[in-house]
């Protein structure tokens, strides 16, 4: 697939396409790799997401401001954003992690859209970069809501419809893919009352379940 549809996603084009091949690249594949840009990566978006966090709640102390931008960062969170912008279908994989189902790792994901926020700043400077955070991080920020920002998406979820007295989500597994060594589970969450089918996945059922209920809270907030 062609990497503009990457940049599509984005809402960037790369000026230096070398920078863009190396963020996409795992060293499994090739040197140079991504792991000096994920570095890069992950300051710029601690700093942007610190900025944001402080700009939108101004009466928050700084443990909760850090609570908040650590369920942000985390790899799950990344994760989310990598498969929406579908990431796996750009990277550049050794054989053996191909095969493995390195393109739908969570953790390899994560690390390569963090690389790709370094290869942002070093093409077209901060507020490049910062921009772009922004707007992918846009609806979670949106979602977050001081005390309640660190609970998991299952819990919102839960406590959402509990306020609402209505039944509970079901969720069910829907397939898995790849080696027992490294599957990747699919999960849907089923809201029936509410008409609402939302499906996720990850490399355990647990983070597959947390996706899927991100998803239906997202479907909720919109309807």
């Amino acid at each position: 697939m062609s990497d503009s549809r990457l940049e599509q996603g984005l809402g960037y084009q790369f000026r230096d396409r070398a920078l863009l091949q190396t963020a996409l690249t795992h060293r499994s594949h090739s040197s140079p790799h991504n792991e000096r840009l994920e570095f890069l990566g992950d300051a710029i978006l601690n700093a942007v997401i610190a900025h944001r966090l402080f700009e939108r709640f101004p009466l928050l102390p700084e443990g909760d401001l850090s609570r908040l931008r650590a369920h942000l960062v985390r790899q799950d969170s990344l994760h989310q954003q990598a498969l929406a912008l579908s990431l796996g279908n750009f990277l550049r994989l050794g054989d053996g992690e191909q095969r493995s189902g390195g393109q739908q790792r969570p953790s390899i994901l994560a690390d390569t859209l963090e690389a790709l926020f370094g290869a942002l700043w070093l093409d077209a400077g901060f507020a490049a970069a910062a921009e772009v955070i922004t707007r992918l991080y846009e609806g979670m920020l949106n979602q977050l809501v001081p005390g309640q920002g660190t609970k998991d998406a299952k819990t919102r979820l839960q406590e959402y419809l509990q306020g609402r007295r209505l039944a509970l989500p079901q969720y069910a597994l829907a397939g898995t893919e790849g080696e027992a060594h490294a599957q990747q589970f699919t999960v849907a969450c089923v809201i029936d009352i509410l008409h609402v089918r939302t499906e996720g996945c990850g490399g355990s059922r647990r983070a597959a379940e947390q996706m899927a209920a991100e998803r239906a809270l997202e479907t909720l907030d919109k309807s």
